[in-house]
């Protein structure tokens, strides 16, 4: 049987040895019922008791107010792009986008099918290797709300806190591949959204995390599934959910909170992410894609001298057991994508791989 290897794709990513030890007994028989968390009706006991944990952890994680609604929802960050304007933006109203690579990117063009968008900062000029600061954002005159990506896996890249919004707009957040890798006041935003397979579980969930209000205030005139109310009042249960992604999700949370919850998880983030900068910082062969003040700590994109290097260190890495290493196919280069769940180790592995390798050159 072959041995776990080191896997550093950007999604879907590693998960929790523990929960993925635990899925595979529930997969059999969960709680003792007898039957699998695949086969359970999703109006039974079983599952009932599989979603209330999993908000119940959610919120106990990030300290969500009882003013927002936690949802499961399906269809990806992707149809997030298009949901969050079909509900909110109304017509005479505009939204502004801040834009740090390709999910932005497409997010505006689907907001720009049902309002007025309005670009207040993009990295386009500098090929997104960097957050715009805030003295280049310059916001429309009323915005009904701002959306940001916080955490770019294409170009790595992620905001080290929240933007600043004009008063009387809300924040939208595609919190997608940074989501629960440090602390987050949900409090600053009015709707969050996150697929789930980078640092939450498998694919085929979708985390939304929106205000209340904003559920009650939203379109009416739209296809039921797609109105967030919809979801709100049915406790995410208005038609047959993506139950087994909902249970992996609420066995990750109970993983982070056994792990010390996000504080540990922003630590533990720190630390693996640092060994691999300083090593890039002081190579004469690799090179960090990303600005220093703009670097992601989930996602690290990083160049060799030219692309006959960049295969050739792809492929002797596969050989070593690092497997997902090369880049976006935009982009080129490699990556390493070292979300919640992957372990130190296999940093400190990629390091002496690396430095071996320019040795060797």
């Amino acid at each position: 049987m072959t041995e776990r290897i080191y896997n550093f794709s950007a999604g879907p990513a590693t998960l929790p040895e523990p929960v993925l030890k635990q899925a595979r007994d529930d997969v059999w028989n969960i709680a003792q019922s007898g039957i699998g968390i695949l086969e359970h009706s999703h109006r039974g006991p079983s599952f009932r008791s599989v979603i209330e944990a999993a908000e119940s952890h959610c919120r106990e994680l990030a300290c969500i107010p009882d003013f927002y609604d936690v949802l499961f929802l399906t269809g990806g960050a992707s149809s997030q792009f298009f949901m969050v304007p079909m509900n909110f933006l109304g017509q005479g109203q505009t939204a502004d986008y801040l834009v740090t690579g390709s999910w932005s990117k497409k997010a505006v063009k689907e907001a720009k099918r049902y309002g007025e968008v309005h670009i207040a900062a993009s990295g386009k000029d500098s090929n997104f290797n960097r957050i715009p600061p805030t003295s280049e954002t310059r916001h429309s005159k009323d915005p009904r709300y701002v959306h940001f990506t916080s955490n770019n896996t294409i170009f790595g890249t992620q905001w080290p806190s929240e933007p600043e919004i004009p008063d009387g707009a809300f924040l939208v957040c595609d919190a997608s591949s940074d989501i629960f890798s440090r602390p987050i006041d949900v409090s600053r935003y009015g709707l969050i959204y996150a697929g789930a397979q980078k640092n939450l579980g498998c694919a085929g969930v979708t985390l939304v995390i929106v205000r209340k209000d904003l559920v009650q205030s939203a379109t009416e005139d739209l296809p039921t599934m797609l109105q967030y109310r919809t979801h709100a009042k049915s406790g995410s249960l208005y038609n047959t959910p993506p139950a087994f992604p909902i249970y992996v999700m609420g066995e990750v949370f109970k993983w982070i909170l056994d792990m010390g919850g996000l504080e540990s998880m922003a630590e533990h983030t720190r630390e693996k992410a640092k060994l691999i900068y300083e090593f890039l910082g002081n190579s004469k062969f690799f090179a960090p894609f990303a600005d220093a003040n703009s670097a992601s700590l989930m996602n690290i994109c990083f160049n060799g001298p030219d692309a006959d290097s960049e295969a050739e260190f792809i492929a002797a890495a596969a050989k070593a057991g690092f497997s997902g290493l090369k880049g976006h196919r935009s982009v080129g280069g490699m990556r390493a994508s070292i979300y919640n769940a992957f372990p130190r180790e296999g940093c400190e592995k990629l390091v002496e791989f690396m430095k071996s390798f320019e040795r060797s050159r």
